[in-house]
């Protein structure tokens, strides 16, 4: 199997750099996280489908997002069940819930206890983590 043979989870450090912008990979890869209120996605109110910047794999619909005041893209679930993955993140002294997208294992943020209806949960994303795919254009 060659390296263009790979699925998304099993790129090379040096094919995700390549793919990803600088600020995407310190996300995805790295486990960063963007300043709060700076994600170019975080006041987006238009219809569609967000994507994962490394996978494009489908991962949150517009419908489920809503604004948290957090400063970072807030939805109350996944499109779909089996889209992100959870593991428990206990760094910087707290005990989380890591959000990751199932098809890379790229780092998208956390996961919350306090969303509103129906879950109850706010999946808190960084914009970095998507792309948007808009319904009326397709793209």
């Amino acid at each position: 199997m060659g390296d263009n043979d790979k699925s998304d989870g099993q790129k090379s450090d040096e094919q995700w750099r390549e793919q990803l912008t600088p600020e995407q990979y310190a996300v995805l890869r790295e486990k960063g996280t963007e300043r709060p209120f700076t994600g170019q996605l975080n006041d987006n109110k238009a219809a569609g489908t967000y994507v994962c910047a490394g996978s494009k794999a489908a991962l949150f619909a517009s419908d489920d997002k809503f604004d948290s005041g957090s400063g970072w893209p807030s939805f109350t679930q996944p499109k779909a069940d089996g889209r992100v993955s959870e593991e428990n993140d206990t760094t910087h002294g707290m005990v989380r819930t890591e959000a990751l997208c199932s098809s890379c294992g790229g780092h998208l943020g956390h996961i919350f206890p306090d969303g509103p209806a129906p879950t109850g949960l706010r999946y808190c994303i960084n914009s970095a983590a998507l792309d948007f795919d808009d319904a009326e254009n397709g793209n």
